[in-house]
């Protein structure tokens, strides 16, 4: 599985200069200026308003100790805020959590769930994470169909590590499993991700 990470989506590195100044654009300069204690003081301020983007940001940070000591717990507490919200990042970050066991029990079932709800929303990485427990069979029954399914949905979405996991898991498949596995990604795109299994 990857490693969290903060991304700052292009809106938000955006709305810092066309937005009028408020407590998440405040703690997001301050984050690109690597003040993280100034930026925790601001995200925490916007994520108690309920601002999912902040939530979101405020659980990295304390994933990752910026500006705070590293408290994996307080984490998961501002991912589920933010994931409740449909925050297709802090869906991620939470499946990662669970996958991981990290300031939560170890649960793949609970991971499986998060990790479904970011990749409906388009998350590539989450999308790929899903191939792998289907090639593992964490949380799921071990599924090669399904997993090619998500490697080649992950890989269509950015994912640089969905084509080449594709790939590897072609040579132990028969060619009726990767036509069945290509006719499920395109089914899943034509349904918007949804319904997905």
């Amino acid at each position: 599985m990857r490693k969290l990470l903060l991304t700052m989506t292009l809106a938000l590195l955006l709305g810092v200069e066309t937005a009028p100044a408020g407590p998440f654009e405040d703690g997001s300069a301050a984050y690109q200026r690597g003040d993280y204690a100034e930026a925790l003081k601001w995200y925490r301020l916007s994520a108690e308003q309920g601002n999912a983007g902040a939530q979101t940001n405020l659980g990295v940070m304390y994933d990752n100790g910026q500006g705070v000591g590293q408290d994996k717990a307080e984490a998961v507490k501002w991912y589920r805020l933010a994931a409740a919200q449909g925050s297709a990042e802090a869906q991620y970050n939470l499946g990662e959590m669970y996958a991981e066991g990290q300031g939560v029990a170890q649960d793949y079932g609970e991971s499986l769930t998060w990790y479904r709800q970011s990749a409906a929303r388009g998350n590539a990485d989450a999308q790929v994470n899903l191939g792998e427990m289907y090639v593992e069979g964490q949380g799921v029954a071990k599924d090669l169909v399904r997993a090619h399914m998500w490697f080649n949905l992950g890989g269509a979405a950015g994912a640089s590590d969905g084509g080449q996991d594709r790939i590897l898991i072609e040579a132990v498949m028969t060619p009726k499993q990767i036509a069945e596995a290509n006719k499920l990604a395109r089914e899943c795109q034509q349904r918007n991700f949804r319904d997905c299994v």
